[in-house]
């Protein structure tokens, strides 16, 4: 069996509203909540409070974070990455804190056209926001929910007041976390998305515009926002469902396959010749094993996979980048894992499902810039612990 959260947003989707549904649903983690935003810091500025209140006749829960006068501004990317990279709190829930907070810098930096790290997220990532991604990241981390899905989600009308001046909603960063996303129009006015709301659903949803499966109710919660929208409940709720665990689909499709030798061309040639061909739009994955041919020669076997019907052009490709003659082309059948991209802190990685057992790999490239083999591997062996 498995727990599945299914999202329905009639109000709209921010931080403190998926917050407060998630608290309802889950009631027995508000200790460890309460743990993970101090262990973040947080809580020596801003002090959670929730309560329940009706909204538009419905029960509902409320959250809002009561922030002190004195507390410093944690508004700059950098700054709120080295301060929660710095903090006490358990490695998942800081990573998925921060895997949260990627998508929002990403999205910024985008509209905007500026480096990542000089983000300056003005009014959206003050002491109540930051608690809402550690609050969100700890209730996500700790329910150990194994998938979730979402309905559509309301666009909203209207413009709203922002540090660039009058932006019409959703704003710019809004709009690129919900790339891919189902949107419904219920002719209520206002920003019924914010932007912590939508980074949070960027996180969760690898399939936008899934259904909620079949499966056994064992709660519900829901969580209201602050203002009152007319016509409409500015709610948000959660569904927790237990599931049957299904075998993973494997992936079938079709590639080709181009093999030849080589044994006139020196291993620095062959390492340039490889990445090219590599780097062509019809190439999937090329590679070589070394071996001895006539003569007793060094011999390179390069083996070249191709999408399906690319293989005329990677074959070009092959002759114009390495000494080679002639190779052979044969059609393949393969299977293949289903995998989901993540955000590990820094680090990407893909999650396959391998019958029934996750396992998480790191991407290569992301642990270039770390200095020492036993670094990169820590690194690794951190991210992949975390993504379990």
């Amino acid at each position: 069996m498995s727990v599945h959260v299914h999202m329905d947003a009639p109000g709209g989707v921010a931080g403190d509203m998926f917050l407060a549904a998630m608290l309802d649903a889950f009631p027995d983690l508000e200790h460890a909540l309460r743990q993970d935003l101090a262990d973040a810091g947080i809580s020596e500025h801003a002090r959670l409070e929730w309560k329940p209140i009706l909204k538009s006749g419905f029960a509902a829960r409320h959250v809002r974070f009561d922030i002190d006068k004195s507390a410093p501004p944690t508004r700059h990317w950098r700054d709120i990455r080295e301060m929660l990279t710095r903090s006490r709190l358990e490695p998942k829930v800081r990573d998925k804190a921060l895997a949260m907070f990627v998508h929002l810098a990403e999205a910024e930096a985008a509209s905007h056209a500026i480096p990542i790290d000089d983000v300056h997220f003005h009014e959206l990532a003050d002491w109540d926001s930051l608690g809402d991604f550690v609050g969100a990241a700890s209730l996500i981390v700790r329910s150990e929910v194994t998938s979730w899905s979402c309905g559509a989600i309301p666009l909203g009308s209207g413009f709203v007041q922002t540090e660039h001046g009058r932006l019409p909603v959703p704003v710019p960063a809004v709009t690129a976390l919900l790339k891919g996303f189902p949107l419904a129009q219920d002719d209520a006015a206002g920003e019924r998305v914010t932007p912590t709301g939508a980074a949070i659903l960027k996180e969760l949803i690898t399939k936008p515009g899934g259904r909620a499966p079949a499966g056994r109710l064992l709660a519900n919660g829901t969580g209201a926002g602050t203002r009152q929208l007319a016509g409409v409940p500015n709610i948000f709720r959660v569904l927790v469902l237990e599931t049957e665990e299904k075998a993973p689909e494997l992936v079938s499709d079709q590639v080709q396959r181009i093999t030849f030798e080589i044994d006139d061309m020196t291993p620095e040639e062959m390492g340039v010749a490889l990445d090219l061909i590599r780097a062509d739009a019809a190439v999937l994955d090329a590679g070589f094993t070394l071996g001895f041919g006539k003569k007793g020669r060094p011999r390179f076997a390069v083996d070249v996979i191709a999408k399906a019907g690319g293989a005329e052009h990677a074959a070009q490709v092959c002759f114009r980048e390495t000494s080679t003659i002639g190779l052979r082309i044969t059609d393949v059948e393969r299977r293949v894992l289903p995998r989901v991209e993540t955000t590990v802190g820094l680090l990407r990685t893909k999650q396959s499902d391998r019958l029934g057992v996750v396992t998480t790999k790191v991407e290569s490239d992301d642990l270039a810039g770390i200095s020492s083999l036993a670094e990169r591997r820590r690194h690794a062996r951190n991210a992949e612990q975390c993504d379990d």
